[in-house]
């Protein structure tokens, strides 16, 4: 089993300078970052970017946190349309711009020593028939690929609900269109499992183990895509955290809540004793401890305050 490795996205701390956040996250112990590109953070289409990506390097490297960049932003490149353009546009123009933000992003990343680069496919446009996305959505990550491969950064596709790629069965339906890419690998969401996924959360981590190249995680409840708080959930993390150790996962397992940025530092000062608790037990043998062990963990993460 391998030692977990937690980071925080920056998507949840979007009111702090970028700086601010790493030496928040640094000071309060975690391993790394998974650190969206927005206009906030690491701007992905101002001037000086290799300048600018330099200087967070030098400052990773001096907190000593690892970094997986994620590609996320809600309005990054269109001011009125979330997530907009997607891989699935059918204006090529527009396509074509998210093909060059995520290529933009493998090179960051490999400036950045990340370990993956993050993303998804968004989500069918009206009217739009799903063959056809497919094939708009495959050759808007070719170059991606490409450019991952070169790199020697992987791309993780994370399924995301309500999207084209939008559970573990169609990452494998993209997985196979592609014809299995070597620079291809997966984004699994913990909540997302919760959500929708036939099996248990704890399954799915197994059942992804070979292309597990990213970890996000959460509570959340079946069938409400919300990210939640650990504790306000239906998650039992010990056996999640188990699990994940098994696979013998080297990346960043990294807490997901884009919309808490407005408690941004105290849900990240929260998380990350909850996390290692729960890692503890799933290490000590509790994991099969069911619901109330899930909430033993969340009230050792407070100093015995439910979450």
């Amino acid at each position: 089993m391998s030692a977990l490795r937690f980071g925080y996205g920056t998507n949840g701390l979007t009111d702090l300078r970028l700086p601010e956040a790493l030496r928040l996250l640094a000071d309060l112990g975690y391993d790394g970052v998974g650190l969206t590109l927005d206009h906030m953070h690491l701007d992905p289409l101002a001037p000086d970017l290799a300048a600018r990506t330099a200087e967070i390097a030098k400052l990773l490297g001096e907190l000593n946190l690892s970094v997986t960049v994620e590609t996320g932003a809600r309005y990054v490149l269109d001011p009125r349309t979330k997530h907009g353009p997607s891989l699935l546009d059918p204006d090529p123009e527009r396509r074509a711009l998210r093909t060059g933000l995520l290529v933009t992003a493998v090179r960051v990343a490999a400036d950045l020593g990340a370990h993956a680069v993050h993303c998804f496919s968004g989500v069918l446009p009206s009217g739009q028939d799903e063959a056809p996305a497919w094939d708009r959505l495959l050759g808007a990550l070719a170059p991606v690929i490409d450019a991952a491969g070169a790199t020697g950064v992987p791309l993780a596709i994370e399924p995301e609900p309500g999207h084209l790629v939008g559970d573990l069965a169609g990452f494998h339906r993209l997985r196979a269109l592609l014809g299995d890419p070597a620079p291809l690998g997966l984004t699994l969401d913990i909540g997302h499992c919760q959500c929708l996924e036939p099996r248990p959360p704890a399954e799915c981590v197994t059942e992804a183990a070979p292309w597990l190249k990213h970890v996000q995680i959460e509570d959340m409840r079946r069938g409400v895509h919300e990210h939640l708080p650990f504790g306000d959930g239906e998650i039992d993390f010990p056996p999640v955290l188990a699990a994940l150790a098994a696979t013998g996962y080297q990346g960043l397992t990294v807490v997901e809540l884009p919309r808490h940025s407005h408690a941004g530092p105290d849900q990240a000062t929260r998380s990350l004793p909850f996390l290692r608790e729960a890692a503890r037990r799933a290490a000590g043998g509790d994991a099969a401890a069911g619901t109330a062990g899930a909430t033993g963990v969340a009230e050792a993460a407070e100093g015995g305050i439910p979450a």
